[in-house]
C-alpha cells in the first residue's frame, strides 16, 4: 500500500476556518443568546405523540471524526479509536500545542428532567405566582366566611356615682361627679345570620373561585415558561460541547500535520512559509475555540439561576440528540392550546369573575334578610336597681333579642353606575379572551411552521453530510489510486466540514423549534 501525505496547508486550512466560522461562531452563540421574550399569550399538557421510524433519534454529531478517519485510513499510519463524548481533551489533540479544554465544571450532575424540576420550585416567577394563588386562596376562604361572621362583643368598664332612690325619688342630685363613685361595667354581643342575599353571597364565592382558578393557571404559564429556558440553555451546553469536539479533532489532524511538515522543512523538503500559515491558522483556531467555552459558561449560568442550584454542577456528557417527536397536522396543535395552553385558561376564568361581579351589582339593587341576635348585660353596683318595669334603668339591666331584620341601601343611581361600570369590564374581558384565542392561535400556527422548517433543514444537511463523506472517500481512494491528484482533496474536505457543522447547528434549531411549539401550545406531553 502506498502512503501519501497531503499538502497540509489548502485541506486543513479550508476544514478548519470552515468548522471555526460556521460551528463557533453559529452554533454556540445561537445556544448562548438571550432568552426570546415569549409572547403575552404560553400550559402543560400530560398525553403525548408516538414517534415514527422517519423520526431521527441521535444525530450524528459524534461520527464527525469517526467520518474523516474513515476517509483518510489510507493515510494515517494507525487508526485512532471512535471519538467520544467522554473522552479526555488530550485524547483528541497532540502535546505539541496546547489542548482545547473541554473539560466540564465538576460537581453534581443534573439531567434534564431534575433541572426542569428544580427550575419549577426555585424559579423566582414560579415562587411568586405560587405566593399570588395562595392570597388568591386566603382571599376565597375569606368570601366564604365573612357572611356568617358577622358578629360584634362589645364591653367597658367604667366609674359611676352613687345614686340611690327610684323614678318617683332619689336623694342625690343629677351630678355625674361626686365623692362617692364606684365601678360599673357591660358587656354584649349582637350579630346577623344572612338568609337571603338575592344571590350577592353566591356571586362573591363565584368571583372568589374563579380567581383562584386565574392563581392555579398563572403558576403553570410562569413554569411552561421557565421549561422553555431550561430546555434551550440545556441544549446550548450540549451544542457548546458537540461543538468544541469537532475543533478539537480537527485541531488533532492540524497538530498532525504541523509536526510532519516542520520535520520536512527541517530537511529542506518543505516549505517553510505554508508552515507559518498553519501555525497561523492553528493559533486562530484556538482563539475561536474559546467561543465554545463561552457558550458552555453562559448556558451553565442561565441553568444556574433558573433551577436556583448552589454550588458546583453539570448536566451529562451526552451528545445533543434529536427529540423524537413526528410532527402532525396543525389542527391538533390548535385543539391542544385550546385545552392546555395557560392564558386561554386564565381568559376564561376572568370572563367568570367578572360574570360573577356582574351578577354582585345587579343583587345590591335588593335588601338583604337575616335573623339579627343580641345579648347584653349592665351593672353599676352604687346605682339603685329599679324594679318598675316602666322604669328605664340603663345602669343595671340584662337585655337579649332575636328577629328577622332587613337591610336595604337605598344608593340607586350610584349603583346603576357600578352595573355599567361592571357590564363594561364583562366586555372588555370577552374582547381580551378573543385576542388570546386569536393569538395564540397565531403564535402556534408560527412555531408549527417554524418546527417544519426546521425539520426540513435538518433533514436536508444530514443528507447534504451523507453525500459529502461520500465524495470525500470516493477522492481519497482515487489518490491511493493514484488516479486523483491530491489538491482534489480540497473541495471535499472543505465540503464535508461545512455540511457537518451546519447540520449541527440545524439540530439545535430544530430542538430548540420543538421545544417553542411545545410551548405555545401548552402540550408538554408531546415532549416525552
Amino acid at each position: 500500500m502506498r502512503v501519501r501525505f497531503l499538502s497540509p496547508s489548502p485541506i486543513v486550512g479550508s476544514v478548519v476556518f470552515a468548522l471555526c466560522t460556521f460551528v463557533v461562531g453559529t452554533s454556540v452563540y445561537a445556544a448562548a443568546d438571550e432568552p426570546v421574550p415569549l409572547q403575552p399569550l404560553g400550559s402543560t399538557g400530560e398525553s403525548s405523540i408516538p414517534s415514527t421510524e422517519e423520526v431521527k433519534g441521535k444525530s450524528e454529531l459524534t461520527q464527525a471524526p469517526e467520518a474523516l478517519d474513515d476517509s483518510k485510513a489510507v493515510i494515517e499510519s494507525s487508526k485512532q479509536g471512535s471519538d467520544k463524548r467522554g473522552e479526555k481533551a488530550q485524547s483528541t489533540t497532540s502535546s505539541f500545542h496546547n489542548p482545547l479544554p473541554i473539560s466540564a465544571p465538576q460537581g453534581r450532575i443534573l439531567s434534564l428532567a431534575e433541572l426542569l424540576k428544580l427550575a419549577e420550585a426555585n424559579y423566582p416567577k414560579v415562587q411568586e405566582a405560587r405566593a399570588r394563588l395562595i392570597r388568591k386562596r386566603g382571599q376565597l376562604w375569606e368570601a366564604r366566611t365573612a357572611p356568617f361572621s358577622q358578629f360584634n362583643i362589645e364591653g367597658g368598664l367604667g366609674v359611676a356615682p352613687t345614686v340611690r332612690g327610684t323614678s318617683t325619688y332619689s336623694p342625690n342630685s343629677d351630678a355625674a361627679l361626686t365623692k362617692n363613685m364606684a365601678l360599673a361595667w357591660q358587656v354584649g354581643i349582637r350579630g346577623v345570620l344572612p338568609l337571603w342575599t338575592f344571590g350577592k353571597i353566591t356571586s362573591l364565592w363565584d368571583a372568589a373561585e374563579a380567581n383562584v382558578t386565574l392563581g392555579r393557571f398563572e403558576v403553570k404559564k410562569a413554569k411552561n415558561e421557565i421549561r422553555l429556558e431550561v430546555r434551550r440553555a440545556f441544549y446550548g451546553v450540549l451544542l457548546a460541547r458537540d461543538s468544541r469536539l469537532l475543533l478539537g479533532s480537527a485541531t488533532k489532524r492540524l497538530d498532525e500535520y504541523i509536526i510532519k511538515l516542520a520535520k520536512l522543512v527541517e530537511e529542506g523538503e518543505g516549505d517553510d512559509i505554508e508552515l507559518l500559515k498553519i501555525r497561523m491558522q492553528r493559533a486562530e483556531l484556538r482563539a475561536r475555540g474559546s467561543g465554545a467555552d463561552k457558550g458552555e459558561s453562559q448556558a451553565l449560568a442561565g441553568l444556574r439561576f433558573f433551577s436556583g442550584v448552589q454550588g458546583a454542577f453539570d448536566v451529562p456528557d451526552i451528545p445533543l440528540e434529536q427529540i423524537e417527536h413526528q410532527l402532525g397536522d396543525i389542527s391538533r396543535y390548535l385543539e391542544a392550546a385550546r385545552l392546555h395552553r395557560p392564558e386561554v385558561n386564565m381568559a376564561k376564568a376572568g370572563l367568570s369573575a367578572r360574570r360573577a361581579q356582574l351578577e354582585l351589582e345587579k343583587a345590591k339593587f335588593y335588601p338583604d334578610f337575616g335573623v339579627g341576635f343580641n345579648l347584653g348585660y349592665t351593672r353599676a353596683p352604687e346605682i339603685t336597681d329599679q324594679r318598675n318595669p316602666f322604669a328605664r334603668d340603663p345602669a343595671n339591666r340584662a337585655s337579649y333579642g332575636l328577629g328577622l331584620v332587613f337591610k336595604w341601601n337605598l344608593d340607586l343611581l350610584p349603583q346603576t353606575a357600578r352595573l355599567a361600570q361592571a357590564r363594561a369590564q364583562l366586555e372588555e374581558v370577552r374582547a381580551t379572551e378573543r385576542y388570546a384565542l386569536g393569538g395564540i392561535a397565531a403564535e402556534v400556527e408560527v412555531s408549527h411552521a417554524e418546527a417544519r422548517a426546521a425539520n426540513v433543514r435538518l433533514n436536508a444537511w444530514d443528507e447534504a453530510v451523507t453525500y459529502a463523506k461520500r465524495w470525500l472517500i470516493r477522492v481519497q481512494q482515487g489518490i491511493d489510486l493514484g488516479v486523483t491528484e491530491d489538491e482534489d482533496l480540497i473541495e471535499p474536505s472543505k465540503a464535508y466540514a461545512l455540511k457537518k457543522a451546519s447540520s449541527m447547528e440545524a439540530l439545535f434549531e430544530y430542538n430548540v423549534a420543538i421545544v417553542k411549539l411545545a410551548q405555545s401550545t401548552g402540550w408538554e406531553g408531546m415532549l416525552d
